[in-house]
């Protein structure tokens, strides 16, 4: 038996979910649309002082934070639907994205645009990493040689 080829075993698909990682992402896109919202009140010329951060500039912050959402929520959707692990599931969630960052406009061929070019990019972006991208076996591997292994008391030792 020792000169057989290792079996591959099927990789099993685990349900992702959906409402938990929409919310934890869109609190995170939130804040990163916080900072560009002062960001963009600490150049601006205006009057409002700090409270611009939230007055005219506010708006940022719940559009990254329902992108963020709307990108999290749709993957994860899809890939529980389709119950695979692929580049579909990034095209369909920067789609709806870019779509939602298009409807701001107030234009329904920006968000069209918009779907299609975020929906690309991250379709690309997922795809590429696959290609690239290495097992989990190997990724554990590389993580086992990179850290020393954890020392045991002297007492556990003997």
């Amino acid at each position: 038996m020792a000169g057989l080829p290792p079996q591959q075993v099927p990789d099993v698909f685990e349900p992702k979910p959906a409402f938990r990682n929409g919310m934890a992402i869109g609190l995170q896109a939130g804040a990163i649309g916080a900072f560009i919202s002062a960001v963009q009140n600490a150049l601006g010329q205006h009057s409002a002082g700090a409270a611009g951060f939230l007055t005219r500039t506010g708006g940022t912050i719940g559009t990254f934070a329902a992108m963020g959402a709307a990108f999290a929520i749709t993957e994860a959707t899809v890939a529980n639907q389709r119950e695979k692990e692929d580049a579909v599931n990034g095209l369909a969630g920067g789609c709806a994205a870019g779509f939602l960052a298009g409807l701001r406009t107030r234009s329904l061929p920006i968000a069209l645009g918009s779907c299609a070019v975020v929906g690309a990019a991250m379709g690309t972006f997922d795809y590429a990493g696959e290609l690239a991208g290495r097992s989990k076996e190997e990724k554990e591997e590389k993580r086992r040689k990179f850290f020393k292994p954890v020392p045991q008391p002297t007492s556990a030792v003997e």
